[in-house]
């Protein structure tokens, strides 16, 4: 049996990190930073980060067609896309109801391999009553009682469609690049600088020329960039080493109590009871959803998005 001590403080740190991603991108939206430069300057620093790190293991990118095919896909649906969607609906909800919509993510992932993945069409009456669950706990977090017109539904509504990226990313993932030979390291690469290019030939078409945004934003991007869509990725690996796929997916479970307990401390947002009622549905939605025996996958196979 894993000793606790060994993945419990890398468990703690990316459940933080990918937690307090939702605050992260709140400072910058709120400073002025279109959505689309947002997704960049993400990925951007993160791809850095991630090329440095790989190239410091000496490792090499791969000259595959078909690997850097699927990666630009797997790029479009797990950060080009939902990382802009994300952006732009924190102009309009806060980085908690934000947060909470992102936990909705193990959901859309069921659903999507349910439709797409031969051994998951299955799924049984626990799971689907958990996929049931967690869409009243959508509602109820979306407080839709109060009328679909506001501004709010709209942020909301974009968060949601951006989990919904990643479900049908994952389940990409896992039909086309499980099974590669490629370190993770060199998967997150690909994947991450394919969604730098992508989001660097449309951020200018889209929201013209980059602007300083101050001082606290660009920190904001900075720390967000670097680890929450670098260093992120190492960390889950590593926790993925030391305790495995069960464990490491649980992260789920944490990071909306750390994006809820960030925006109220440090962005004094308010947390009403339809968000925390909500968020406990879909928490217990996804533990129903979840496999009961989650295969242990090899070290330097599983790839993280």
């Amino acid at each position: 049996m894993v000793e606790v001590r060994r993945w419990l403080p890398g468990f703690v740190a990316l459940s933080a990190i990918w937690g307090g991603s939702f605050a992260l991108i709140k400072v910058a939206v709120d400073a002025g930073v279109p959505p689309v430069w947002v997704a960049l300057w993400r990925c951007l620093l993160g791809a850095v980060t991630l090329w440095a790190v790989l190239l410091l293991r000496g490792e090499r990118a791969p000259r595959d067609r078909a690997l850097w095919g699927h990666s630009a896909v797997v790029a479009v649906l797990l950060n080009t896309v939902p990382f802009i969607l994300f952006s732009f609906g924190e102009t309009r909800v806060s980085s908690v109801l934000a947060g909470v919509m992102n936990a909705t993510t193990p959901l859309f992932t069921l659903l999507f391999a349910v439709l797409t993945v031969p051994e998951e069409r299955r799924p049984g009456a626990r799971r689907l009553v958990g996929l049931a669950l967690g869409f009243v706990g959508v509602l109820t977090v979306l407080g839709v009682w109060r009328g679909l017109g506001s501004g709010a539904i709209v942020g909301g509504l974009a968060c949601l469609a951006a989990a919904c990226c990643y479900g049908a990313g994952f389940a990409y993932l896992r039909r086309f690049l499980s099974g590669r030979p490629e370190s993770v390291t060199t998967l997150s690469a690909l994947q991450i600088g394919c969604a730098a290019v992508e989001l660097a030939v449309v951020a200018p078409i889209a929201a013209g020329a980059p602007h300083w945004p101050g001082g606290a934003a660009a920190a904001a991007l900075l720390v967000l960039g670097a680890f929450g869509t670098g260093l992120a990725y190492l960390l889950n690996l590593r926790l993925v080493r030391a305790a495995g796929t069960a464990v490491a997916s649980a992260v789920t479970y944490v990071t909306p109590l750390w994006s809820t307990a960030l925006g109220a401390a440090f962005l004094a947002e308010p947390v009403g009871w339809n968000a925390l009622v909500g968020g406990a549905l879909v928490v217990a939605a996804v533990a129903l959803t979840r496999p009961r025996r989650v295969p242990a996958a090899p070290k330097e196979r599983q790839p993280v998005g």
